[in-house]
């Protein structure tokens, strides 16, 4: 197959540091190459992705300008070149010059789905606008509108390395953007109850400053809280497998999180609220615990030990791994060609 990969224009595919999606258009760029398909990525001038890259003339999602001349690019390019699927991870305004073509495509949604653009683009595209989700959480809403599948995120296993035996005095790990919703200052709460060390890794964005400042700064001491700052691939390894547990304390209804899948990945449990996907992801009991609040939370940093690091990794292996994201893209492509039409990828667990 030939197949046309967007991603949004701000960010490199792959990114050098937070850039969650961009990963993921990474890893499944590389698997279908490898599996003998022919890709081509729109995406940002910077990336190093695997394909034939075509740059986005416009830098920003924000930027009507913007926006319509990357529109123009894929057009001009879908009508020359004649893609089996057209599968976007950017927005689907980008897709409106083509919606209405018989071209097969695929509208995968990594962030909150708004249901007046998703009956648009079942609207317009006469039904040859396919959907996906990461999570069965965030596409239940929409459900009823478009043909849906869901095939969750991913890593690739090999950046991960498994440690069966973390080292004495191993920290618990927050990993993340810096900002309130992802609940840091209560990773820190439940650190100091727990009388655990914790290290707090991530970017601070730049909205996000004064409330770092406020709630999380004061209590970065370099010892019982410690700030990595943004960290890249191979320190997230290090990090995330020397970890006891990743604490995932959100505040709002996160789509899947991919820093799940990479701290299972070094056969880290995940400690998080039952919000989002989060019961999705994490199996309770299995490869962390799902908790309610801070009490609970601090309970099962307490019972961590009942845990079998090597069962976490297993379940990456089989729901989470590169190869089962690709794997299941491949069979959403199939059953928009008609190959496999019964096809309907995502985790059964």
């Amino acid at each position: 197959m030939h197949i046309a990969l967007t991603a949004d224009p701000e960010l490199a595919v792959p990114p050098l540091h937070y850039g969650g999606i961009e990963r993921i258009v990474d890893m499944l760029a590389h698997g279908l190459t490898q599996r003998g398909h022919r890709v081509t990525l729109f995406a940002n001038a910077d990336s190093t992705s695997a394909g034939a890259l075509v740059p986005w003339p416009g830098h920003s999602n924000r930027s009507t300008v913007d926006t319509l001349r990357n529109a123009a690019t894929l057009a001009r390019h879908t009508a020359s070149s004649r893609f089996d699927v057209v599968h976007s991870f950017s927005r689907l305004a980008t897709l409106l010059p083509i919606l209405a073509w018989r071209q097969p495509k695929l509208m995968t949604y990594q962030r909150t789905i708004s249901r007046r653009s998703v009956q648009l683009g079942h609207h317009l595209s006469r039904g040859t606008l396919a959907f996906s989700a990461i999570s069965r959480f965030m596409m239940l809403p929409v459900a009823d509108v478009g043909n849906w599948h869901v095939v969750s995120n991913g890593v690739p296993l090999t950046s991960y390395r498994f440690v069966a035996n973390p080292p004495a005095g191993a920290p618990l790990v927050f990993l993340g953007r810096i900002e309130a919703i992802k609940g840091p200052h209560l990773a820190i709460e439940v650190a100091r109850r727990a009388g655990l060390p914790l290290v707090i890794a991530g970017t601070v964005p730049d909205a996000q400053r004064g409330w770092f400042e406020r709630h999380v700064a004061p209590h970065i001491d370099g010892t019982a809280v410690r700030y990595a700052g943004p960290i890249d691939d191979g320190q997230k390894n290090v990090l995330l497998g020397a970890a006891r547990a990743l604490l995932m304390p959100i505040l709002w209804e996160e789509p899947f999180g991919i820093v799940m899948a990479e701290a299972m990945a070094c056969g880290t449990p995940v400690i998080g609220f039952a919000r989002g996907a989060l019961p999705e992801v994490v199996e309770n009991g299995v490869t962390g615990m799902v908790v309610a609040d801070l009490d609970e939370m601090i309970a099962a940093v307490s019972a961590l030990a009942r845990i079998d690091r090597r069962a976490v990794r297993s379940r990456v292996e089989r729901l989470y791994s590169d190869a089962a994201v690709v794997e299941g893209y491949l069979a959403v492509y199939e059953a928009m060609l008609g190959i496999n039409p019964s096809a309907q990828p995502g985790p059964t667990e």
